[in-house]
């Protein structure tokens, strides 16, 4: 019967048959996995979850790591480079603080240090007298030959002076005897009180000038002769 099988039929046999084997398949899966135990059944359906779940792998673009890299690397630049510079201006201002409070510190040692020394040099100048003056005419040259004699105990009054004074010179500091028995001997009487120069070298008196002609020099070195030879000059009137 076979060889009445035309081709035609027989590849509709063939293809006939690859459909029922597929379909007998399907059910064969079906019948097992409907006869298989709960558990295997469910852990399938966990394996495909699993797989489905599973993280999917990442490549890496070296063009996007260097670049995340190179802004890192920035960022840490910068901030150290600001640190940097905040750590330097604290510093820096650190300095100038102290600096300061030493110039400050040193200005007030300064300021109390000339205050102290003005206060010790009003208080020596307090403690000393006032440096007297007088004027330079007779009145002047006596008073102050006064001062002189007392700190050196020359006794002689001012009115003493005064009258010997007017009776040898009329009170020129720079009248000379020329005529008498000195100027004879090469030695005349010059001054206030007409002292020859041995004498006034004799009884010249310290801190008063070498000069015979000083009204102050002259009148102090004829009362210290005075009061050698006649006790005071309070006690001559005439010639001496």
């Amino acid at each position: 019967m076979s060889a009445f099988i035309t081709p035609e039929i027989r590849r509709r046999l063939k293809n006939r048959k690859t459909a029922v084997a597929g379909i007998a398949a399907v059910a064969a899966t079906t019948v097992a996995l409907s006869l298989a135990p709960s558990g295997e059944a469910e852990a399938g359906v966990k394996t495909e979850a699993a797989a489905a779940a599973a993280p999917v792998a990442w490549k890496a673009d070296a063009k996007q790591v260097s670049a995340v890299h190179e802004s890192i690397t920035s960022q840490k630049s910068a901030f150290e480079a600001q640190l940097q510079a905040t750590q330097a201006k604290a510093k820096a201002e650190a300095k100038a603080k102290a600096e300061k409070a030493a110039a400050e510190k040193k200005a007030a040692a300064k300021a109390a240090a000339e205050k102290r020394a003005k206060e010790q040099a009003a208080s020596r100048s307090a403690a000393r007298p006032a440096k007297v003056t007088y004027p330079n005419n007779l009145d002047g040259w006596i008073r102050e030959a006064m001062s002189i004699m007392k700190k050196h105990d020359i006794p002689g009054s001012y009115e003493g002076i005064h009258r010997n004074i007017m009776r040898e010179s009329s009170g020129d500091p720079r009248a000379i005897n020329n005529w008498d028995i000195n100027a004879i001997n090469g030695v005349p009487s010059k001054g206030l009180l007409q002292v020859i120069k041995p004498t006034f070298d004799a009884y010249h008196v310290a801190g008063t000038s070498w000069d015979q002609y000083d009204p102050v020099a002259n009148i102090v070195a004829a009362c210290n002769y005075a009061a050698d030879r006649y006790g005071s000059m309070d006690n001559v009137n005439s010639a001496y």
